[in-house]
């Protein structure tokens, strides 16, 4: 049922002196014209809005659950058993998901914060995707297309059949390595210093050099898996999730899709800024890092909806396409060939697989000199440019004071309220 008013507040509001067009700013006369379209336009019947909140749970334990619902026996087996399938999948081994209870399996957020739905990923082990990680190992290590390379995490070395693969690889010149995360054999750090922090990295990309009688330890490098904070607690829907799974074992995914409530208890907006600002200092350091010494390179693998989000804070730059298919975020005066490296991907969430396979949608060479510039330059010169945001301070510092003492308002305003003697509006 939809809300309309009552004709006779149609009919006051109608035979108002004049009516102002707040949109178009044009004055209306009253007249019968005037008083029916009026009329017409508050008594229509409204569509009906979206009812799907802006921010939801999109992913829970590996498996869509928003805006589609993977309902399949692996799916559900996943949730029941409480079993991340993206670690499961690396180690090749069962493993539970290592969430706290309250965040327990929610991997991706579907929020509208950039204006079009998009997933974004809380989790980082959500990016344990083999195809991002062979990308980006390939590009760091400079390693060309028809070489042979196999990446496997490091707490799988115990295992003599891993062991045994990796020496085959190598025996045949192909390219092996192994990589460190917080669950996957322990995050590596640098130590702090009286003139430097400590720093940890995401991923560590080690490579493996053939020797005898083991390989030996050569370059190293960096992956950074940006994820996102959401303001709110995931408690509420996660309880909702678990509920209805205790409560409807066979039929949860069908409760699910009718239930978009569920999905949204408590979730407010992603927390952009200072994800961003805690990101940039982070990432500042570590495109300082890469080509030097020992390490090979570092690269930063970011969701679409968290880079759509960083423009406004780089001040909207332009990328430039190179021929090798790539684009570059370089320096307006001073450009580099670049050793960091950007990949913005997304979700394929029209995918059959479950989980949902990633998908790199660009990749970015730039390095830490640009990256300070954009954010340290180009977007403070915006907000100071004629016209801009910081333009508008001195008004708007006025509009406020003006509710207390209408003179201390603008100097329209201030003609206004002394002409009329009203308070400013």
């Amino acid at each position: 049922m939809f809300w309309t008013p009552s004709a006779a507040r149609a009919e006051r509001l109608a035979s108002r002196s004049k009516m102002t067009d707040v949109r178009s700013g044009l004055i209306f006369r009253r007249n019968s014209r005037t008083r029916l379209a009026i009329r017409h336009h508050l008594t229509m019947p409204r569509a009906p809005r979206d009812k799907a909140a802006s921010n939801l749970v999109a992913e829970w334990f590996g498996h869509r659950v928003h805006p589609t619902v993977t309902a399949t026996p692996a799916a559900l087996a996943d949730q029941q058993t409480r079993r991340c399938p993206l670690l499961s999948l690396a180690t090749e081994s069962t493993r539970v998901c290592i969430k706290s209870g309250v965040s327990s399996g929610v991997c991706t957020i579907s929020s509208t914060s950039n204006g079009t739905r998009q997933d974004w990923l809380v989790c980082p082990y959500r990016a344990l995707d083999q195809d991002l990680v062979q990308a980006a190992t390939r590009r760091l290590f400079d390693i060309t297309a028809g070489r042979e390379v196999v990446i496997r995490p490091a707490v799988t070395l115990a295992r003599d059949v891993v062991r045994s693969e990796l020496l085959a690889v190598l025996a045949r010149g192909g390219a092996a390595f192994v990589y460190m995360q917080d669950k996957l054999g322990g995050e590596m750090s640098l130590r702090g210093s009286p003139q430097s922090p400590e720093l940890s990295f995401d991923v560590t990309l080690i490579e493996l050099t053939a020797g005898v009688p083991a390989p030996t330890v050569g370059r190293y490098a960096i992956l950074e898996v940006q994820t996102m904070d959401f303001h709110g607690s995931y408690r509420h829907a996660v309880k909702d999730l678990d509920d209805a799974l205790r409560l409807h074992p066979t039929a949860f995914h069908e409760m699910v899709r009718n239930n978009n409530t569920w999905l949204s208890n408590r979730i407010e907006g992603p927390n952009i800024a200072n994800v961003f600002k805690r990101t940039l200092y982070q990432m500042l350091l570590k495109f300082r890092l890469a080509g030097q010494g020992f390490c090979a390179g570092t690269a930063l693998a970011i969701p679409a909806a968290v880079w759509d989000s960083w423009q406004r804070h780089l001040g909207a730059p332009e990328l430039t396409l190179a021929s090798d298919g790539t684009f570059r975020l370089a320096h307006p005066t001073t450009p580099v060939e670049p050793r960091a490296w950007i990949y913005i991907f997304d979700l394929d969430a029209g995918s059959e697989t479950s989980p949902n396979p990633l998908v790199i949608s660009m990749v970015i060479g730039t390095d830490v000199d640009t990256m300070a510039h954009y954010a340290f330059k180009a977007a403070p010169d915006a907000v100071l440019a004629a016209g801009g945001p910081g333009s508008l301070v001195l008004d708007a510092i006025r509009v406020r004071l003006a509710t207390w003492w209408p003179e201390l308002g603008p100097p329209r305003r201030q003609r206004r309220a002394q002409s009329t003697g009203e308070a400013p509006t």
